[in-house]
């Protein structure tokens, strides 16, 4: 045997070898991937339930949201109206009620004043 039929025969058997841990690291990927694809599988199966729970609570929070909406813009409403009720109120009452208080206190004082009594009147008729 010559050193070229020793080199071919060492070439062939390493290509073999490296053919088998080939063949054996594709067998590992392809186990791989089927695990990967039903460990998928069930993921969508258990998260596509999920999905859709979430998207009817997403729907009836954003009705909720726009019912709370409606409601604050009626109580806004409510408030601008009682404002303006209280101030047309103001100045329809505030008048005649500050005119009335100062009427009364006007009397009491003039009555004090009437029912006071004099002291130290000096008559003028009979002096000349």
């Amino acid at each position: 045997m010559s050193a070229t039929d020793l080199a071919a025969v060492i070439v062939t058997v390493i290509c073999l070898v490296v053919v088998v841990v080939l063949v054996l690291a594709v067998q590992a990927i392809v186990s791989t991937l089927r695990e990967l694809r039903a460990t998928v599988d069930q993921l969508r199966a258990s998260t596509l339930p999920l999905v859709e729970d979430l998207h009817s609570t997403v729907n009836r929070a954003s009705s909720e949201l726009d019912r709370v909406d409606g409601v604050i813009d009626r109580a806004e409403r409510i408030t601008a109206t009682a404002d303006v009720a209280s101030r047309l109120a103001y100045r329809a009452v505030a008048p005649p009620v500050i005119k009335t208080l100062s009427a009364v206190a006007g009397a009491g004082r003039a009555t004090r004043v009437l029912m006071r009594p004099r002291r130290g009147v000096i008559e003028t008729r009979g002096r000349r």
